[in-house]
């Protein structure tokens, strides 16, 4: 019985790899998808690279008219994966089962054990998501003081405000360039630059971003030397970048010994479990009110403890 799980587990990690595989290779499919809502000359190329994909992407669109579809699409467009909703919402699936499988199994047998690895299978996509969304945030920012260099300077020698996008989206590296590069594919379709513009703050939730696109909006409609306003604008976000690489400097220990300091507890916990399971469940021996009461006072001074240690690092710039 034991071998036919372990057997069930490595078919479904290869299946699931497999799936991977197929999704990487249908990033342009997915890419002519989103445009053809725009270009009705191409839906029939549209057509045929999706019926390929029919089963997924039937799912899609009904899970994709939902809030919660529509936030997960935000969600992946944000990190950057080239995932459809419902291919996340499997991988979800498949690592609850697979993390339950394998805790179960090294957890001697428990169902507890199976119900740690659940939890943690639920939340592994998602923090691997938001981690993706923070590097490709912060990359951003890195980037945007030069793209408002090269921008400043395609106007001033006479380009156009889509041209100087364009240039961008030559010339820098990702994922800036892959950014402007998708505005300007929106533009060139017929979409106002103010809608490109918003789509493109949608998906990277930058307040430096934010400015920028806000002084693009206000020149286009009251006028003004729009290369002058992106040039201050620039020298106002290298120095609040200086700033907050010295406050993280600064601040570095605190949010360090806040996270580990916190994860520590939680830790000991699972290694004394699938060490000791027993010992763990002596605990419960003086009843269930005794057993929540106790369960509610450490999470409440460790969520209290990382709270306030998180809010001494937060310094606004």
């Amino acid at each position: 019985m034991t071998w036919i799980i372990i057997i069930g587990g490595i078919v479904l990690i290869i299946l699931l790899t497999i799936g991977v595989i197929v999704s990487s290779n249908s990033e342009r499919a997915l890419v002519e998808e989103r445009l053809s809502q725009y270009l009705d000359d191409e839906q029939q190329n549209v057509d045929r690279e999706a019926q390929k994909y029919v089963l997924t992407n039937w799912v899609s669109n009904r899970v994709e008219k939902t809030s919660y579809g529509d936030k997960i699409a935000r969600e992946l467009a944000r990190a950057d994966i080239k995932f459809k909703v419902a291919e996340y919402i499997v991988l979800i699936f498949l690592s609850i089962f697979l993390a339950a499988l394998l805790a179960w199994f090294f957890g001697n047998r428990h169902p507890v054990s199976a119900l740690i690895g659940a939890v943690i299978g639920a939340f592994a996509p998602r923090i691997y998501v938001r981690s993706q969304q923070r590097k490709r945030l912060t990359k951003f920012n890195d980037q945007l003081p030069d793209m408002l260099n090269l921008m400043v300077n395609g106007l001033r020698a006479g380009y156009s405000t889509m041209q100087a996008m364009e240039a961008i989206s030559k010339e820098l590296p990702a994922p800036i360039n892959d950014e402007f590069r998708r505005v300007v594919q929106e533009m060139q379709i017929g979409i106002p630059m103010e809608t490109a513009l918003e789509n493109l703050l949608r998906r990277i939730p930058s307040d430096d971003l934010d400015f920028v696109v806000t002084a693009i909006n206000v020149q286009r409609e009251v006028g003004g030397n729009l290369s002058e306003i992106l040039d201050n604008i620039s020298f106002t976000i290298r120095e609040r970048i200086r700033i907050k690489g010295e406050v993280r400097v600064l601040t570095a220990q605190v949010r360090t010994s806040g996270t580990v300091l916190s994860l520590i507890p939680f830790g000991l916990t699972l290694i004394l479990w699938f060490l000791n399971p027993d010992y763990l469940l002596s605990v419960t021996d003086g009843g269930p009110i005794c057993t929540a009461v106790i369960i509610c006072v450490v999470l409440g001074l460790i969520s209290s403890s990382y709270f306030i240690m998180m809010k001494i690092a937060d310094i606004e710039v």
